[in-house]
């Protein structure tokens, strides 16, 4: 199996309009494999490649290198070894090595783009957002067409890979299409390792871009004038667009982003082109998006715990009761969450962006209420119910407490059988005073404090309904009643005599 960038090469030149028989000589490939991922280009998943051991540490290097530049690897080493490093000195001499590069200190020639050649891409960090009790870090992905410095701003809670590609893919969709190349910095969403001119871009990254025919760059570690643009663009938005402004939510950010954009960032005289980015940009030509859409929001495959619910993003979310117990899909974009099971969607909501919430729909209440409320027609609930006010009670907090009913009330038949009612009622009494809910805790108490009174199993009989048959216990204090009763009436016949 070829890697994911052989795999981008093979499309990029075959947008290009070379043959397969091109692409094969120019690769080194066999024609059948070109072939092969021309029809097919994620013929298997791709799993993400692991990151070096120093990138934990590369800022902490980065800190050191600033207070003494010439600082030997060795006690680098040292340094970084107190705060958990585990690898070797061989990579952090190679990693010294690309970023004590010295910098170019001769001038540069301002570079121009052609309409439709280059989009530059970076992100900058905004401080945090407060939601009630819970703060969020913000950032803010800035997107630009480098030839009319047509400006796209998207904030976000999260850097993660597919927070990226959806930010892009809106960007693109602002813009009406791509350009030939996008110039990135090297973070690891985009590229995974460099050595010098070498660089390996990040598979899922490189999967994302292939088919909207977009090339990533990658800049050269300390050279910011190869992004310059998108550079003075993060300054600009800092100085005119985020000062004075308060926002609720990310929602609000992002209205507000919008129209700024399109009143002020877009339409104003820039001051290197001495034209407004909207009326060049009406002349620039962009490759157009793909008809089909992807599906770039964040996805995540979850168990429905037994509040009927799922966890993420440090919050729980409801899906219908009957879902407990199965693994669903959760995609979520900055302002929904919508849960699937398998293709079909079982349930949405807003997102909440505070922490330790139960988001709740209202639905999904009444359906457990509903499921509650049959229970108690349940045959065997209906006999362990019989022994008393006590086990009824102990019987709610179970379904409060959302344990699994019938196996729990399976399991306490069974020890009604083997210790007695009244060693189970004793037992459900105690364990209703130290709140534990479950016969696993019932058989406990039991084991440790009951003698059964029954040491053998019931005789199993080949039909397995006449096995589950389960008879409602007399109650003795209404046959002594009945036989007071009696007693009185015959006495009150003999006085008549």
């Amino acid at each position: 199996m070829i890697d994911r960038e052989t795999v981008f090469e093979i499309h990029r030149l075959r947008d290009l309009g070379l043959s397969i028989q091109k692409i094969s000589r120019k690769l080194g490939l066999d024609w059948k494999t070109v072939k092969k991922y021309i029809d097919n280009p994620c013929p298997e998943k791709s799993y993400g490649q692991r990151g070096s051991k120093l990138d934990l540490f590369k800022d902490e290097i980065a800190g050191l290198l600033k207070i003494e530049p010439d600082v030997s690897a060795v006690v680098i080493k040292q340094k970084i070894d107190e705060l958990g490093y585990e690898g070797g000195i061989s990579i952090l001499k190679d990693y010294l090595k690309t970023v004590r590069k010295p910098l170019d200190k001769n001038a540069f020639i301002r570079f121009e783009s052609p309409p439709g050649r280059q989009m530059q891409v970076d992100w900058g960090h905004f401080g945090s957002l407060r939601y009630a009790d819970t703060k969020r870090k913000l950032y803010c992905l800035a997107v630009i067409e480098c030839h009319s410095r047509m400006l796209y701003v998207q904030f976000v809670h999260s850097q993660k890979q597919q927070v990226l590609h959806q930010a892009l893919f809106d960007a693109f969709t602002y813009f009406g299409g791509t350009a030939q190349q996008l110039v990135v910095d090297n973070m690891l969403t985009a590229v995974i390792e460099r050595r010098g001119s070498l660089i390996r871009f990040n598979d899922a990254f490189l999967d994302f871009l292939r088919p909207l025919r977009i090339t990533p760059v990658a800049c050269n570690v300390r050279a910011p004038h190869e992004k310059g643009k998108i550079e003075s663009a993060i300054k600009y938005i800092r100085g005119n667009f985020w000062p004075l402004r308060t926002f609720t939510n990310i929602g609000d950010i992002q209205m507000q982003s919008r129209h700024w954009l399109d009143t002020t960032a877009n339409v104003r005289i820039h001051q290197t082109t001495g034209q407004r980015p909207v009326d060049r940009f009406d002349k620039t030509k962009l490759t157009a998006l793909p008809e089909a859409i992807p599906d770039l929001r964040e996805t995540e495959h979850l168990m429905v715990y037994k509040d009927f619910a799922v966890r993420f993003d440090a919050n729980t979310y409801t899906v219908p009761p009957w879902a407990v117990g199965k693994y669903v899909t959760l995609k979520a974009d900055h302002a929904t969450v919508t849960i699937y099971n398998k293709d079909k969607k079982i349930a949405q909501h807003r997102r909440c962006f505070e922490r330790k919430k139960r988001i709740e729909s209202e639905l999904h209440e009444q359906q457990v209420k509903k499921l509650r409320r049959r229970m108690w027609q349940d045959k065997d609930i209906r006999v362990l119910s019989a022994l008393g006010p006590e086990v009824v009670e102990y019987l709610g907090e179970l379904a409060k407490a959302n344990v699994p009913i019938k196996k729990n009330v399976t399991r306490m038949l069974s020890l009604k059988r083997e210790y007695g009612s009244q060693s189970l009622i004793f037992a459900i009494r105690k364990a209703l005073l130290h709140k534990a809910w479950g016969a696993d805790y019932i058989e406990n108490i039991l084991y440790q404090e009951m003698t059964p009174v029954c040491r053998h199993r019931p005789v199993t009989l080949k039909d397995e309904q006449l096995n589950r048959i389960q008879l409602n216990e007399p109650s003795l204090q209404e046959y002594d009643a009945f036989i007071l009763k009696n007693m009185g009436g015959n006495d009150d016949r003999r006085g008549k005599k």
